[in-house]
Parts: structure tokens; sequence; C-alpha cells
């Protein structure tokens, strides 16, 4: 992660934004040594969740909805 100066990245900061774009490397600003701010790159429309990752990667195998256990199962379903 790169780090720079407040008057550093003032100077440079249309050229670091583009940077930013496109490589994606984060950009921490500091004042008097300390942190401030990061800049990132913004996301996508599709990536506004990080659950949106997961897509593709679980495979669904039988019923998902139906309860596992039948009513008989349960406690709560039994007359005292």
């Amino acid at each position: 992660m790169k780090r720079m100066s407040v008057s550093d990245f003032k100077a440079r900061c249309l050229a670091l934004l583009d940077e930013v774009a496109v490589f994606g490397e984060p950009i921490v600003i500091l004042r008097r040594g300390k942190p401030v701010a990061r800049v990132i790159r913004a996301v996508n429309g599709e990536e506004d969740y990080p659950q949106h990752t997961l897509k593709g990667t679980v495979d669904v195998v039988g019923d998902i909805v139906s309860p596992v256990l039948p009513p008989e199962a349960w406690a709560s379903c039994h007359d005292p």
C-alpha cells in the first residue's frame, strides 16, 4: 500500500486517482506522519456487497426449503 503526505497527494491528485483506478493499489494519505484517509478503487455496481464475490461457488444439492426433520420429531408439535 502506497503512503504519501497530504501535500504530495494534493500536487498529483488526478494522476494518482487514475493510477488507483487502473492498478487498484490503495493510497494512504498522511498528515504529519499519521494516516487521515485511504483512497481505494471504486466498486462496480455488481460488486456492491461482499457476498457477490461468492456467486457461483455454491452447489445446491437437494431441497433447501423443507425442514430437515418431520414435524413429529419436534417436541413443540406434540400434544402434552
